[in-house]
């Protein structure tokens, strides 16, 4: 593997790993049913019996992604799981930019790492 392609990977991996942790604690979070998860719902509209199913979501669409044979799968279902969020907050009119970002540096991450996705979406050089 050449030395950029190897730096490349080892910065995906490292995105990768961030993103997962961020994405874990905010499940656990919710699994835990911490306070601060319950008092957020209320502002969006959403009853306190979705905390966990969404903490169950969250950390399985995060494990999915974190497995190699199935990162892009993940990456797609986090994607789903960020758009979801994106919408609930737009709808309360808070801002949702933070979950569009959230959703491209996912991306990034599993762009860096995987070759198949390089050939699949090449960017040009000029």
């Amino acid at each position: 593997m050449e030395v950029a392609s190897r730096k490349m990977v080892v910065t995906g991996g490292v995105i990768t790993v961030v993103m997962s942790l961020l994405f874990v604690f905010s499940a656990v979070m919710k699994l835990l049913g911490v306070a601060a998860v319950k008092e957020g719902m209320a502002p969006l509209g959403l009853p306190e019996s979705m905390i966990l199913p969404l903490g169950i979501l969250e950390l399985t669409c995060t494990i999915v992604y974190l497995i190699p044979a199935t990162s892009v799968l993940g990456a797609v279902l986090l994607t789903g799981y960020l758009g979801g969020a994106m919408c609930t907050h737009w709808r309360v009119g808070e801002p949702f930019w933070l979950h569009v970002l959230l959703g491209l540096v996912i991306w990034l991450g599993i762009y860096l790492r995987e070759p198949r996705l390089k050939a699949l979406l090449p960017l040009r050089k000029s």
